[in-house]
């Protein structure tokens, strides 16, 4: 579900994705009308694409313009497949509550992208406050790799973690999710740092022997140091928004 401008990557991220997992891609693209008179004109412009410019499936662009914007579920539904889970993504202008969105309803999972919003903490906040069972942000997404790392860090380091700091570029969605989660599962005070980013750079975590460090200040690669033991290199790459949602249909 997206706006006219953002449509284009949309879509190519949606047809990437589908060629790990193929679907049916039903964009829904929301037209405003400038004109008063414009804003009473109901009218829907479908598309159909199939071959190389529609992924792995077929995929269907429906412009709603006028107040058909607000009945997009009526068109929607009966284009879904019997039978076949459904995926509501959000690249932008996500709703308030996901789940009881008209869309949002008709779906087992509802994506949003906290970075797509002017104030992600603030709305961060309030997406906790209504989150239903099928909710998910690519911003908790982007955090699986370094998880993932941290946990083998640990599985290697078996100590009692008595601090952890997270550096990464302000008002970043990820990174506070990240301290949250150290919060919730070690159970100890989380710094949070503000860096040139991009994104999240560093993760520290303290113990009685040392700092278990996580580097990754540019670049595709991170650099991981643990006390007593020769620092590695590993790889730790941006992924793309492609890359993110195949990681959710999964």
């Amino acid at each position: 579900v997206t706006d006219e401008e953002n449509a284009y990557d949309a879509v190519k991220a949606a047809n990437d994705a589908s060629r790990e997992h193929p679907s049916r891609i039903l964009v829904v693209i929301k037209r405003h009308a400038r004109s008063p008179r414009g804003r009473h004109e109901t009218r829907l412009d479908a598309e159909v694409r199939l071959g190389t410019d529609a992924g792995s499936g077929e995929t269907v662009l429906l412009r709603l313009h006028g107040e058909l914007g607000d009945r997009a579920d009526s068109v929607v539904l009966p284009l879904l497949l019997p039978d076949a889970p459904v995926v509501v993504w959000w690249p932008v202008d996500a709703p308030e509550v996901p789940s009881l969105d008209p869309l949002g309803s008709l779906a087992q999972r509802r994506i949003t992208d906290m970075y797509a919003v002017e104030d992600p903490l603030t709305a961060l906040e309030k997406r906790a406050a209504s989150y239903a069972p099928g909710d998910t942000d690519l911003a908790w997404t982007r955090l699986t790799p370094w998880r993932s790392m941290l946990a083998a860090a640990l599985d290697q380091a078996p100590v009692t973690i008595t601090s952890a700091a997270v550096e990464s570029e302000a008002e970043n969605p990820s990174a506070e999710l990240l301290a949250r989660w150290f919060e919730v599962r070690l159970g100890v005070p989380v710094d949070r740092i503000v860096t040139d980013g991009p994104v999240v750079t560093a993760v520290r975590m303290g113990t009685a022997g040392g700092e278990i460090r996580i580097d990754r200040p540019e670049g595709p690669v991170a650099r991981l140091a643990i006390p007593g033991q020769p620092s590695r290199v590993l790889a730790l790459k941006v992924r793309t928004t492609a890359e993110l949602i195949a990681e959710e249909l999964r």
